[in-house]
């Protein structure tokens, strides 16, 4: 069987050590501060962001990388005989899908394969991680492609942000929503279907209310996932947010590792400091 390599967007989130430990190589999307671009993962870091946020009152602004990039990774695996499964953070949310699905197109003769995750951060994770199980069983590149493919609906994406300030500035929050939610002291949960992100439900209050509220309404909605694996990704939370999240997820679930991720910078550029998820596959 021909060597099987795992490769996926930077917006996966997952931790360097999950990334060396499977193997997996990472394509970084682009951000640009100031006129200055950086590779995200590589040599800019979420505090970055909120510090320029902070004092110019702008977003970054984020990138693709392009069909050429796109294809340079692809070949350096494939030139040596190897089969590449790429997943890109949901084709709603960046061109990246389209670049890529056109780099695999004139590389040709099925060596790459290009998921659109319809998904973002450690949804999108989760993914390329259950292909890394999946290549551990000895499945063949098709095989896992065709099952991550039935798996994209069935991973639950959702996340609770401290503030829309971020989704605001990035034209994803009316102005309506976002000084209701200022003055109301009010927490969407927000999730994806489909690949596009939507607000679910309303929590008011503060954060460690509200998450412990969404962690029981998670628990509720979801009573059979697959206990493989759990995220419970922020972008620099508050560490006893972050405990309370792990807390209540190893109280109503029975997950055999649950990982504590923190988001990177493309994904705390539209989300904002101290958004937390929980974040598994149902079944």
């Amino acid at each position: 069987m021909k060597d099987i390599v795992i490769t996926s967007d930077s917006t996966c989130d997952l931790s360097r050590e999950l990334i060396a430990e499977n193997g997996i190589a990472i394509m970084p999307l682009s951000v640009t501060l100031g006129g200055k671009t950086y590779k995200d993962g590589i040599d800019i870091v979420p505090a970055d962001i909120f510090r320029y946020f902070d004092e110019t009152g702008e977003l970054p602004k984020t990138a693709a990388p392009s069909v050429e990039e796109y294809e340079q990774m692809f070949r350096s695996f494939t030139d040596r005989g190897s089969t590449v499964i790429h997943f890109n953070i949901s084709s709603k949310a960046s061109g990246s899908h389209g670049f890529a699905l056109a780099a695999a197109k004139k590389i040709g003769g099925n060596r790459v394969f290009v998921v659109d995750s319809h998904a973002l951060s450690t949804g999108q994770g989760l993914l390329v991680m259950k292909a890394c199980d999946l290549r551990a069983q000895g499945k063949s590149a098709a095989q896992i492609y065709q099952t991550v493919l039935t798996l994209r609906e069935k991973v639950n994406t959702s996340f609770i942000p401290d503030t829309l300030l971020y989704l605001y500035k990035g034209g994803r929050c009316s102005t309506l929503s976002y000084y209701g939610a200022k003055v109301l002291s009010i927490h969407p949960m927000i999730d994806m279907k489909e690949g596009q992100l939507y607000p679910k439900k309303k929590y008011m209050g503060k954060m460690a209310r509200c998450i412990r509220s969404y962690v029981n309404d998670l628990a509720a909605a979801y009573p059979n996932y697959d206990r493989t694996r759990c995220f419970v990704t922020h972008s620099c939370a508050d560490a006893e947010l972050v405990e309370l999240a792990k807390s209540m997820v190893r109280e109503l679930f029975r997950f055999d590792t649950i990982v504590e991720t923190v988001a990177g910078s493309i994904i705390t550029s539209h989300c904002g400091r101290n958004t937390l998820g929980v974040l598994f596959i149902s079944e």
